[in-house]
């Protein structure tokens, strides 16, 4: 394992006090170094161990992403006792949803750790989400479950969540839209269409129609991102209606 080594001393030069800054991060001095630095370690770099096993942060992202989701639901068991298995799992989804994971990995900085053949600025915006589960899965393998839980407390769970705030917040305006529709036979169609526009980055229009009229249009970079912002103004056009039946 000697190349590894000579990595984390080429990450340690190079950064100054890689190491150092995690540990602000951490809380707590890492026992296996090693781990962290694969944490923060892009595909983009093509490493591989001794035995042809490609080293990245893709496989902690997926530990964490289950580290994650068990201590939330622990937490929302204890701390929601009326609430049913479905009242759980979505509450579960909004706490660890892409765009909470987001803003707790740019809020920690985690980008800034990064090793890459790619320019930062050319990554996506879920990066910083991905590193921060990559971390969370870190710090499970190196300090245990017990440990971790402790992090995801100070990290997550003590300065973010609020039930009542969880209750009423919307992680896909899409999926609300169609299951109201569905409850109430209302039916939906999401025509999208590559937008030729002069924008440097390719767009996505789409028009959302309900029972076969025009309700809103929306662009964005991705089909995506396009038919959630349409669905996001349809349903503050249909507010009453749809918060009524949920």
């Amino acid at each position: 394992m000697s190349f590894i080594r000579n990595i984390l001393n080429s990450r340690s030069h190079e950064n100054g006090d890689f190491f150092l800054q995690l540990k602000k991060i951490l809380g707590f001095k890492p026992k296996t170094p090693s781990i962290y630095l694969t944490a923060f370690t892009h595909r983009s770099m093509n490493i591989k161990d001794d035995k042809g096993n490609v080293i990245n942060y893709e496989r902690l992202e997926f530990v964490g992403d289950a580290i994650l989701g068990s201590v939330i639901a622990a937490y929302l068991f204890e701390k929601v006792p009326h609430g049913d298995e479905g009242y759980l799992t979505k509450m579960r989804s909004k706490v660890v949803s892409r765009e909470h994971l987001n803003k707790l990995g740019e809020e920690l900085g985690l980008i800034d750790f990064v090793e890459s053949k790619i320019p930062k600025s050319n990554f996506g915006n879920n990066i910083h989400g991905n590193l921060f589960e990559a971390l969370v899965g870190a710090i499970y393998l190196d300090k245990g479950y017990s440990f971790c839980e402790k992090f995801i407390y100070k990290r997550v769970i003590d300065p973010h969540i609020d039930i009542e705030a969880l209750e009423g917040k919307v992680i896909s305006y899409k999926s609300l839209l169609i299951e109201w529709c569905q409850k109430e036979k209302n039916t939906f169609d999401y025509q999208v269409y590559e937008d030729t526009g002069n924008d440097e980055l390719k767009h996505f229009s789409v028009k959302l129609l309900i029972n076969d009229k025009v309700i809103s249009k929306a662009r964005a970079t991705s089909k995506k991102k396009a038919e959630e912002k349409a669905s996001k103004r349809a349903f503050f056009a249909f507010q009453n209606e749809i918060t009524k039946l949920n």
